[in-house]
């Protein structure tokens, strides 16, 4: 990032520096033309008079950064127009075409009072991601001593909680109730880009019926016309168009008759979606007329306007994370390629950052067309841009622009380690970009792009089985509750990481959880990666699969490798494995649980094994710099391919085990907990280490605990942590069920647990042991039976008659909980149960009819309810 004196721009350069010039001594005539933002080093010099200029980076590097290619402009120019008589002015010539003249002034006053409205209730495609940017934001606001006032009726969020906030409404996010807020408040400034979707339908609705202008709001950061311009599909389109870059061919509709005319003029297959909507709602595709007519139908209960766009299914899907301040200083802090390809929604993909299958060219041109498209609207703050992008050619398509906080850049600012919520409302300030520093260095400055020396896979998380009669489909409207990141020196480790951070229950990529299906591997299904793997192990080719999946050659690649090495495995026994075996296992995301199966042994012994061999993971840290600067982050992640730590472990910390993934019944709430216990102990001056990998999340915050490992909560994952960083002990009841359920294990390598002993959570979750107790001490319950066989299950329902309730252990929020009325009922739900927890014991009860039920919340200590 380099500044220009006269403008005071930064724009982005390629460097490459062969000598340093010192500005302090330069000769007479001659001053500084440009300076490093990061260490203030000189970076170009110009002749007050006479028509020299010099810059020290490549304004014109071929597929790099052209951010300053206009200085040739201005040479040939100079060039041109010079002649003894008329000596020209190099300075002003530079000057004039660097500085930036807003079209709409920008009010620069700093308001007293801010209003932030948040996000609501959480749905699926709007969930925590919205608490963590709406967190992200009063912070930022608190820096600059302004008073925060925040409206959202969520009572399980961190951003609602005391200490954040000066004020909380807990009110619905409608125009009447906003309005009430406003007249009592009397705020200075309103940001309405951090509370998701609802959030920004509630500042349109407001804006359209005079309220703001009534109070004297003003609206901070990106203008509301330019909001509503990305909104409104086919406004949109036209503004495009207008500085020459293109959206797919499409037209917008208001009826379902025009949506039929409108197909037959764009050709089939067609896709629908309807404007102002998130995660896709009411979108979809049609082959033909029938299926036209449905989803038209559905789409246009939502919306008054409908988009009928040309079908480019099968194209790659990428997406870049933009920034602009109010002095037109632009960058791109992350890029994201899908690896699912386009026609299903980028909530429902899995996602790899940075993109892997771009060639730099390509990268460059959709850079420079983020950074066109962003300047054209006006944005200030933070915008992402999706683009469809052809695999064979050059050609690419604009598929939309959220100027708006959304899930991808919650996911974008944990992928890199740039803080983009916080940036983002310190800009809406009018604070200029490269005055502020790059949190994690705390030296440089946040105006520049942060390289990734790793990668980072999101696959998000379905819980469709909890819902019978539901479409297991994935296409373009979001049905995911969570995701997950996982981090990783090579694209098979963190792929490998995330899959079993989704389900604890996958040991990886396996190919034996599903049957190979070509119908499934066509129309993709939640459990669609499984159904690769077992392709790949049926000896499918890279380019059959291609042409069924239209996944990306280069990742089915990787996926190959990692089964061909299971099949090499599983010609193995244990004690033919060597150190270079495990060691390349390793590297490529194996857990010990995974190779355990492939040769026929436990996941203890293999740990043994490993740790006798010498081959031990490496902690490696986040700094966005790539190691460039110095910087002291605490944001790691563990790796097999490195050679040494980033860290050194020497101070005593506490661990705090946070609750993963989002799924139904264990969401926002948890990461509540988590974050009240880190900063208890905060207060309490103990060092802290939390271990969560949801990029939603605010515990996945870098400045909430000490350390940040952003790992899979496993245990053999929290043991390697245990090992390395020897804390004074692990807090696992702040994270709902999954750290519950590795309680026993950890506690029999005789690690230290604070809180309820792992016995006595056992003693609890464990229907069989907790029923048992209940009767040894008398308390009374319905009557019981452990599930042993099927035939001593129905003679027990038919001895107390039904209904009977089937439980089984270790669930969160009555996964394959069910009340069966009759012995066919009975076997099914049994199946369903003891799939559900193999491990633990599944109890049959009778099921009392028309009773009340009552809940009971209590503190206690050794025992004693305080």
């Amino acid at each position: 990032p380099c500044i220009h004196h006269g403008s005071d721009r930064c724009f982005m350069t390629s460097q490459n520096h062969g000598f340093a010039v010192d500005s302090i001594t330069l000769p007479a005539g001659w001053q500084a033309l440009f300076t490093n933002a990061n260490d203030n080093t000189n970076e170009g010099v110009i002749h007050e008079s006479l028509p020299y200029f010099s810059v020290q980076f490549h304004p014109e590097h071929t597929a790099g950064p052209q951010d300053l290619e206009c200085l040739f402009d201005v040479f040939l120019e100079a060039v041109d127009k010079y002649s003894p008589a008329n000596a020209i002015n190099v300075q002003q010539l530079i000057t004039r075409k660097l500085t930036y003249v807003a079209k709409v002034p920008y009010d620069m006053k700093m308001p007293k009072k801010v209003l932030i409205i948040g996000s609501g209730g959480l749905s699926i495609g709007q969930a925590g991601e919205f608490d963590y940017s709406g967190s992200q934001a009063i912070k930022a606001l608190h820096e600059e001593n302004i008073q925060t006032v925040l409206i959202n009726p969520n009572i399980a969020t961190v951003q609602t909680s005391k200490g954040l906030a000066d004020k909380v409404y807990f009110l619905p996010l409608v125009p009447e109730y906003v309005e009430q807020v406003i007249r009592a408040e009397r705020p200075g400034g309103v940001l309405l880009t951090f509370g998701g979707q609802t959030g920004l339908n509630c500042g349109v609705e407001l804006q359209r019926a005079g309220v703001f202008q009534k109070y004297g709001v003003r609206i901070l950061g990106t203008p509301i016309d330019a909001i509503i311009d990305t909104e409104d599909r086919k406004i949109f389109a036209d503004r495009i168009s207008v500085i020459g870059e293109k959206v797919a061919p499409s037209c917008a509709v208001y009826s379902v008759q025009e949506a039929i005319e409108a197909a037959e003029k764009l050709g089939y297959p067609v896709m629908a979606r309807a404007a102002f909507s998130l995660g896709g709602l009411g979108s979809g595709f049609a082959n033909n007329k029938e299926e036209l007519k449905t989803l038209a139908l559905q789409a246009l209960a939502h919306s008054s306007q409908l988009i009928i766009d040309k079908s480019l299914k099968g194209w790659k899907e990428v997406e870049y994370e933009v920034v602009r301040d109010a002095y037109d200083n632009c960058i791109t802090v992350c890029n994201m390629e899908n690896v699912d390809p386009l026609g299903i929604h980028t909530g429902e993909s899995i996602v790899v950052a940075p993109s892997q299958t771009l060639s730099n060219r390509e990268y460059n041109l959709l850079r420079t067309t983020a950074i066109n498209v962003i300047r054209h609207f006006g944005v200030v703050g933070e915008c992402n841009i999706q683009y469809a992008v052809n695999p064979y050619t050059e050609d690419y398509y604009i598929i939309e622009v959220n100027a708006r906080l959304s899930r991808s850049s919650a996911l974008a600012s944990k992928a890199t380690g740039y803080p983009l919520a916080y940036v983002a409302a310190k800009l809406a300030l009018g604070i200029p970009l490269p005055k502020i520093k790059n949190s994690v260095t705390g030296q440089t400055t946040a105006c520049f792009e942060p390289s990734l020396d790793y990668c980072v896979v999101k696959i998000p998380r379905w819980d469709l089985s909890k819902f019978s009669r539901v479409s297991t489909k994935i296409g373009s409207s979001m049905k995911s509750v969570g995701e997950v990141m996982a981090i990783g020196r090579k694209f098979e480790e963190a792929f490998q990481k995330a899959l079993r951070m989704v389900d604890e229950n996958v040991s990886g990529f396996d190919p034996y959880i599903r049957k190979v299906d070509d119908e499934e591997l066509k129309d993709p299904t939640d459990k669609r990666m499984f159904v690769v793997a077992s392709a790949l192990k049926d000896g499918y080719t890279v380019d059959k699969l291609y042409d069924l999946t239209k996944i990306d050659r280069w990742f089915l690649q990787k996926m190959k490798h990692i089964i061909d090495y299971q099949t090499l495995l599983e010609q193995k026994d244990q004690h033919s494995l060597t150190y270079t075996d495990l060691l390349r296992a390793k590297q490529i995301g194996f857990s010990d649980k995974q190779i355990a199966s492939s040769v026929k042994s436990t996941e203890l012994a293999i740990r043994k094994q490993r740790e006798e061999c010498g081959v031990l993971p490496f902690v490696k840290q986040i700094d966005t710099v790539a190691a460039e600067w110095p910087a002291t982050t605490n944001y790691l992640y563990i790796t097999y391919n490195a050679s040494t730590h980033d860290i050194t472990f020497n101070e005593e910390h506490t661990m705090v085990l946070g609750s993963g993934v989002y799924r139904i019944g264990s969401s926002v709430e948890f990461d509540w907990c988590a974050v009240g216990c880190l900063r208890e102990l905060r207060k309490l001056g103990k060092k802290t280490i939390m271990v969560n990998y949801n990029p939603e999340t605010v515990s996945t915050d870098y400045d909430m605990s000490d350390r940040l490992y952003f790992e899979e909560i496993s245990f053999e994952v929290v043991m390697d942590i245990y090992n390395l960083e020897n804390p004074t002990g692990i807090i696992l009841c702040m994270g709902g069920q999954l750290p519950n359920n590795i309680a026993m294990d950890l506690h029999r390598q005789q690690t230290r647990i604070f809180g309820t002993s792992p016995e006595s959570v056992d003693g609890a979750e464990n229907r069989f042991k907790f029923s048992r107790m209940l009767d040894r001490i008398g308390i009374l319950q319905p009557r019981w039976k452990e599930l042993t066989n099927l035939k001593s299950a129905i003679e027990f329902c038919e001895e107390v008659g039904y209904p009977c309730l089937v439980r089984p252990s270790y669930v969160l929020s009555g996964a394959a909980m069910n009340v069966a009325h009759s012995n066919q009922d009975l076997e099914t739900y049994l199946n369903a149960a003891s799939d559900v927890s193999k491990e633990h014991p599944v109890v049959i009860s009778k099921f009392i009819l028309e009773s009340k039920e009552i809940d009971v919340d209590a503190v206690a200590c050794d025992g004693q309810i305080l």
